[in-house]
This record gives structure tokens, sequence and C-alpha cells, in this order.
């Protein structure tokens, strides 16, 4: 009898596709099987990486979990879907990888935690960064006291996406579609990691580990949603300030960096590397291994192996998102602080590298930097 966890995958399409090759490469090792995909229109065969046989399909999800017996859905769908696909999973006992972010609001992501909890089924969320052996490895770092007293994370990432990116999706880009929210903005998206990353790496992944959040968002795409932010979370253990765009002059590995008053550690959460500089010593490189999060989650489910990434450790991001959320709409950049690369159709800020690398540098938000175009930032407490 087959050991292999029977897996369903709700959304196998976009960033879809790379769980689709994960859940290969497990199948191959003989600890998931791929027992259906649910998607409105159906894979063709080959959309379906090769080795992984003819799963069952259906638009439906709850029907598809209940002919194939899967014992893990894996869920990358739209941000709002989350909740409810997460429910349905939970109602039959089946546990749960949430892609991030968990959901597009604090109250939706309280029902989700919520019902989960109550159904009694595990529910893994889909920061991959906290997988990285990097993560407790600077932890132990900062306990010892390798560079001194901790002041702060700063967090940057300069990426650049081009116009059809904001195009991909009736939801992209969006604040909210259809009177439900989304927030697709570029700290609760694509560099979610580096603001969740932050916080791990302070110990202050909790909702209640925040108590205060200072936003600037801004666009220079014709979005709704903010594609060039900052944002500044004070917490219990000191302040996380990430700074991200979309629109990099130069678009580079995004990172976390944490003060202390002797020294700094700065991460590269993409490529598990870290480096290490303190003073009176020369600076020390150490790349890490990784956990996978689907692995850790079967692990949990045959072994009783620790969840890597509960939901309630992810309650300090959702407020991050919660005070985007709530925050006015992100203001538009004059139209001379970017300019069109015709051959990448796609937004450039001019300078916004170097306002990226600063924030996290300084731990300050663009208008503290002098920015011509930064806003005054709002405060949610």
């Amino acid at each position: 009898m087959s050991t292999a966890v029977p897996i369903v995958l709700a959304g196998a399409r976009g960033h879809g596709r790379w769980h689709l090759d994960n859940i290969r490469r497990l199948q191959d090792k003989g600890v998931v099987r791929l027992a259906g995909v649910c998607e409105l229109t159906p894979l063709t065969g080959d959309e379906i990486p090769e080795g992984l046989g003819a799963p069952a399909q259906s638009a439906d999800f709850g029907a598809l979990l209940d002919t194939t017996g899967a014992r893990i859905a894996v869920l990358c769908t739209p941000i709002p879907t989350h909740t409810d696909l997460a429910l349905t999973a939970a109602e039959r006992g089946v546990h749960i990888l949430l892609e991030k972010p968990p959901a597009p609001s604090y109250a939706e992501f309280r029902r989700m935690a919520e019902g989960v909890a109550k159904a009694g089924v595990a529910c893994q969320i889909g920061f991959q960064s906290l997988g990285s052996h990097a993560v407790p490895a600077i932890r132990e770092l900062i306990a010892e006291g390798a560079i001194g007293e901790v002041m702060g994370v700063g967090g940057a990432g300069a990426w650049a996406r081009d116009e059809a990116y904001y195009r991909r999706a009736p939801w992209a880009g969006r604040r909210r579609l259809n009177g439900v929210d989304v927030v697709d903005g570029v700290l609760t998206n694509p560099l979610a990691h580096a603001v969740a990353t932050g916080l791990a790496l302070l110990g202050t992944t909790r909702a209640e580990d925040v108590t205060r959040i200072e936003t600037e968002l801004l666009r220079a795409n014709d979005i709704e949603s903010d594609d060039t932010s900052c944002v500044r979370v004070s917490t219990r253990n000191g302040p996380v300030t990430v700074a991200a765009t979309l629109c990099a002059e130069e678009p580079g590995e995004p990172y976390v960096l944490v003060h202390g008053d002797r020294g700094r550690i700065t991460f590269w959460y993409k490529q598990d590397r870290v480096l290490l500089q303190r003073a009176g010593r020369g600076p020390k490189e150490t790349g890490y291994d990784r956990t996978d999060l689907l692995e850790n989650l079967v692990e949990h489910l045959t072994t009783g192996a620790p969840l890597l990434v509960e939901p309630d450790a992810t309650g300090a991001f959702m407020k991050v998102v919660e005070a985007i959320r709530l925050a006015d709409d992100p203001a538009a950049l004059p139209s001379d602080a970017w300019h069109l690369l015709p051959g990448e159709n796609r937004r450039v800020v001019r300078g916004v590298d170097g306002l990226v690398a600063a924030a996290a540098d300084t731990l300050a938000l663009y208008s503290e930097l002098g920015a011509p175009w930064a806003l005054p930032k709002e405060v949610s407490t």
C-alpha cells in the first residue's frame, strides 16, 4: 500500500506551475501523489508535468476533495478566494498549504484561522522563506549577542514587473474587485516575504507583537494598487522597515538586514545566503539549506514534526496587510518621476533603487529620506 499522501492542487497556472513542479519532485520521492487539480478550465495534457499521470480535474473544489480522498489541499488561487477554499477543505478534514498572503483583510484571516483551528486540521502558510534554515540560525546569532543590541530590521526589494504583469488576471494590481478586498500591492504580495521574514527575524510574528504601522503607498503604473511603497512596523522588539518597488532601475535580489549596535546581518532570503559583519572581525558569509513547506506539512502529518508557518505566525504580517487595506488609495507618482523602458515595456522610477536600499539601511521611510515625490506617512495603531 502506497504511503504517498494524496494531494489536490487548486490553482495550477501562473504561480501554481511552481507547485505542480514541486509536487512532481515530491511524488518522485514517494512522499505525495497528485490526486486532483481544481481549475476553472481543465489543464491540457502538456500543462501537466511528465510523471504526474492524469489527475482528476474539476472546477468544483469540494467535490474534487470528496472524490479523490485528498489529505492535503494546496491553495494557489486569487487572494479573495483563500478563506472560503481553506474552510471548504477544513470542513472535510483536509489539511492545507495556503499560498501567501493568507487573506486580503484581518477579518478574513481570523475567520480562516479560527475555522481551521475548530476543524482540527493543520494549515501551513506558504511563506517559503520561513522554511530557510537561515532564519533560526540568524535568531541564534542575535540571541548570542553576535551583533550587540538589535536596533531594528530593514528590508529592501527592488524588482521589475512589466505592464503585462498587471493584466495577467482580473485581480492583479487591484485593491478591490466587485466590492471584495484584494489588496494586491507590492508589500502584500510579490515582496510580502520581505515583510514576513523581517518580522520573523525579530521574533515578532504574532498580531499582538505589533504596536504601530506607518505606510507610504505610491504607484508609477496605471493600477489601483501600489507598486512603490514602504512600511514601518513598530513591534515590542523594535522597528521593521521595508521598502519595495516593482519599478527598479536595476532589479536585484531582495534582502532583510538586522541592525545591531556592534554589527549587522544581511539575509538574501531567496538565496538562503547570510552575511555577518561585525566590529573588529572579517565578514563571514554562509549558505543554508531550506525545508520545503509542503514537505514539512507532510512530515507534520506523518511524524508529528512541528509546522513551520502556522496561521498565528503570520498575524503580524496580516496586521500590515490590514493597515495597507485601510490606508488611502496609493498616490500616483508625478509623470516626471518615472519613465517607460520601451524594450521591456515597464515603468522605472528614477532613483528608486537607492531609496529602497537607504530605507533598509536607516529604517527611515521615503518621506524621511527626502524623496521628492513622497507623501506624509499614514499611521495605523
